[in-house]
């Protein structure tokens, strides 16, 4: 099994939503071709990954790798942070606030 199946069997699901939310720019049967999330996007998709549990950076950039930089997600949640729609627990993950 090559190691790009590995990948897709692993995270299909979840990589799916979040390349769902992105413009397909080319595609055939072997490559599609996507762009990167501006600010705002990469924000909505933090929120989106948060909603369903709290995460630490390690764990967005796994999922969201390919797609944004750990730089980016850092500043992003940092944004998130600031404007209190984020938090970050005493075990290093974020929450969504208003989420259990």
């Amino acid at each position: 099994m090559s190691t790009k199946s590995k990948k897709t069997k692993k995270t299909k699901g979840e990589e799916g939503e979040v390349e769902r939310k992105l413009k397909v720019v080319y595609s055939d049967r072997d490559v599609v071709v996507m762009t990167a999330p501006n600010e705002e996007e990469l924000k909505q998709i933090l929120l989106d990954l948060l909603s369903e549990k709290p995460m630490n950076l390690k764990e967005l950039h796994s999922k969201l790798s390919g797609i944004a930089s750990e730089d980016k997600i850092r500043r992003a949640l940092a944004s998130l942070s600031e404007t209190r729609q984020v938090t970050l627990l005493d075990d290093g993950k974020y929450a969504k606030l208003g989420t259990d």
